[in-house]
This record gives structure tokens, C-alpha cells and sequence, in this order.
């Protein structure tokens, strides 16, 4: 299965902090399924690192006030276009992430606070029935993908 992977999970450096993420069981995943890297950010033209971002609503503000909803959707088109073109069926996103979270994503406030919500990149991907999951159900997609 072709599969878009937070390419922070991979270990990329592509982060608002300029760090990377990576998770241990995406060894595993990259042996088993075609693993395609995505970054909603990079693919939008923001930088690394950048200034932390959240949604408010359906905006993504930074933490100093500046509107960066537009790159957050052109990156996010741009993975939707890279998953339609390889033949992606899922996507393992960052969780939390206002481009990847899914399910939970930061309140817009800058304090840490979680509120139910998707991320712009796992919305939009949701929208065009991918199957998209946070790196907390890896084991469960792995575990589900070994017994088709």
C-alpha cells in the first residue's frame, strides 16, 4: 500500500523548530507499505525553521499575529496532488500539527491547550476519502496491514 507519511515522523529536520520528530516504528512501516515523505509547510513555501502556527477557526495564525492560512492551503493541495498521483490510500500524519493533527489540534491560544479539530493537510485529505491516522495508531494500522 502506497502510504503519505509527516515527513517529521521520517526524521526530515522540517519542524517549526527546525527538528525532526521520528518515530520508532517507521522502520517498519517503510519495510511493509511505499512510504511517500510530505510536509504541508515545505510544500506551502514556509520556511525551517518558522515561527509556531495554530488554527484559529479557519485561519492558521503564528504566534505573532501574522495570517499564514494561504501557505497552510497550498501546501496542503500539494500533498493532496502527490497522494492522487502516486496512488496513496492513507496518510500517517503528526499529531497535534495545525497542517497534519488529526483528531486533536492546538486551541489557536499558544498555551498548550488541545481541542478537538484536524490539521489543514489532514482535513483537506479526510475531504477526498484518504484514510488518515496520528502516529499514535501505527501500531494498530501495522497490526491491521500485516493481516490483509
Amino acid at each position: 500500500m502506497k502510504v503519505l507519511v509527516s515527513a517529521c515522523l521520517l526524521g526530515t529536520a522540517c519542524r517549526y523548530d527546525g527538528d525532526s520528530k521520528p518515530h520508532p516504528l517507521l522502520e517498519e512501516l517503510c519495510r511493509r507499505h511505499d512510504v511517500v515523505p510530505v510536509c504541508g509547510e515545505i510544500f506551502g513555501g514556509l520556511p525551517t525553521p518558522r515561527i509556531p502556527a495554530e488554527r484559529q477557526a479557519e485561519r492558521v495564525v503564528t504566534r505573532d499575529g501574522a495570517d499564514v492560512t494561504e501557505a497552510y492551503r497550498r501546501g496542503a493541495q500539494e500533498v493532496l496532488r502527490l497522494g492522487r498521483l502516486l496512488g496513496c490510500e492513507a496518510a500517517i500524519l503528526k499529531e497535534r500539527s495545525p497542517s497534519c493533527g488529526s483528531g486533536q489540534i492546538y486551541d489557536g491560544s499558544f498555551t498548550g491547550t488541545l481541542r478537538d479539530g484536524w490539521g489543514v493537510t489532514a482535513q483537506l485529505l479526510r475531504d477526498n476519502s484518504f484514510r488518515v491516522l496520528g502516529e499514535s495508531e501505527l501500531a494498530a494500522f501495522l497490526q491491521e496491514t500485516d493481516d490483509t
